[in-house]
């Protein structure tokens, strides 16, 4: 059965796309390799990262959306997604494996006329150079004459609901004038406005761009709060008092780390490093390891070692009020904490189960009650459900990583 729209990866990028699309009427489907996420959404279960609810899955599919494992319906399709992720493999740079195996399956199926646009983040070249040739190579038609090609970056923020599809403006460069503008009369069915980058290298830079301004900025700011903290000096005060300059200043604010989808690159196509990203990065990745001090710090002072003491955890997710836990730094300092003999439980509202080292967490049920048996209490991710006021008068001791707690409630990073 044709459609109009073919999102290749149902992940964090794809499935907000396809939801979009089908709530602007675009007969959609969405491809994946994996039969798992495919069979939880045909059968209207939400993703386990909480990015949906199932409400919205089953509004999408009483919309006409079909998930599929079966590429032949990619040759079925006037305008396809790719969506793939590209992870950051061990030498730094972006894993394109799920991009290159996405193109294949598109090329093998791909017919005149369609629009193939690429989502996921990629090394600027990547577009007009190794999708193009897979694309072409595996279809026998050329880019710019026989079908449309184009980029445009993924720019959703997850569980952001003041800024949605629509109001995010769709940054897009083709590879051709008219590859740009089919992009755009595809993307303008879904957004309020469309901004035409030079070309697809300029394009495929504003998600480098944007990604690396956030990780930048996140590791000034938490390198504020280590020489904050030596100096006796109140960084969030700080901060509050800063960001009411009018021009000139953004405020980021600190914490345990660093998580999400969007990963900093310090390296590109050429491999020329970004010194300051890659010094970034430095910074972040030595946060959980600042935690754990900080943490055995305070057990000291307060006559407790961090062998034996029970440490409870609080929000072990990336972000707040979402069950996403890519790049959660709660991993690394549940494992530090371990490794110091400390007895380590957790607390999510939105996380059932949680495995480190393959070893089940144990997971309190009673927040306040835990707080209260606790030797330490970490605030690792503020969710909104919680109470901290009540959580600081409850805990022993309670450090709070994200500067959510009242001035004097609670030690802050």
């Amino acid at each position: 059965m044709p459609a109009d729209l073919a999102v290749i990866g149902l992940g964090h990028l794809g499935l907000p796309l396809a939801q979009a699309a089908v709530a602007a009427g675009i007969d959609t489907i969405g491809y994946d390799t994996d039969p798992r996420p495919v069979a939880e959404l045909a059968a209207g279960r939400p993703p386990v990262d909480g990015s949906l609810t199932a409400s919205e899955i089953r509004r999408m599919l009483s919309g006409g959306f079909r998930p599929t494992t079966n590429p032949a319906e990619l040759g079925r399709v006037r305008t396809a997604v790719i969506c793939a992720p590209t992870p950051l493999g061990p030498d730094h740079t972006l894993d394109l494996t799920a991009v290159t195996e996405a193109a294949r399956a598109l090329a093998a199926r791909l017919r005149p006329h369609t629009t193939v646009l690429l989502e996921s983040p990629v090394p600027p070249g990547t577009t007009e150079g190794a999708l193009r040739d897979l694309l072409e190579e595996g279809s026998g038609l050329r880019a710019g004459r026989d079908f449309h090609l184009a980029y445009s970056p993924g720019r959703l923020d997850p569980g952001n609901r003041a800024h949605g599809f629509a109001g995010t403006p769709k940054v897009i460069g083709g590879l051709t004038s008219a590859c740009t503008e089919s992009a755009a009369a595809f993307y303008g069915r879904l957004t309020d406005k469309v901004v035409r980058a030079r070309g697809p290298r300029e394009a495929e830079t504003v998600k480098l761009l944007e990604t690396n301004f956030r990780h930048v900025n996140i590791a000034l700011v938490n390198e504020m709060a280590v020489l904050c903290h030596d100096l006796g000096v109140d960084l969030w005060d700080v901060i509050r008092c800063a960001e009411t300059k009018p021009f000139g200043f953004q405020a980021f604010r600190p914490g345990p780390g660093v998580g999400g989808h969007g990963v900093p690159v310090d390296t590109v196509g050429t491999h020329r490093p970004l010194r300051m990203v890659e010094l970034a990065g430095q910074v972040n990745e030595r946060m959980p390891q600042y935690v754990v001090q900080r943490c055995a710090t305070l057990l000291n002072e307060h006559g407790k070692s961090a062998r034996g003491a029970r440490v409870l955890l609080l929000g072990v997710t990336y972000k707040p009020d979402l069950a996403d836990r890519e790049g959660s730094p709660a991993d690394e300092i549940a494992r530090r904490l371990m490794d110091l003999g400390a007895v380590v439980s957790y607390h999510d509202p939105h996380v059932p189960d949680w495995r480190v080292r393959d070893l089940p967490v144990p997971r309190a049920d009673s927040l306040y009650e835990a707080a209260a048996h606790a030797d330490l209490t970490v605030l690792l991710q503020h969710h909104r459900t919680y109470d901290l006021q009540g959580l600081a008068v409850k805990a022993q001791l309670l450090l709070d990583t994200r500067g959510a707690t009242p001035a004097g409630a609670a030690h802050r990073l």
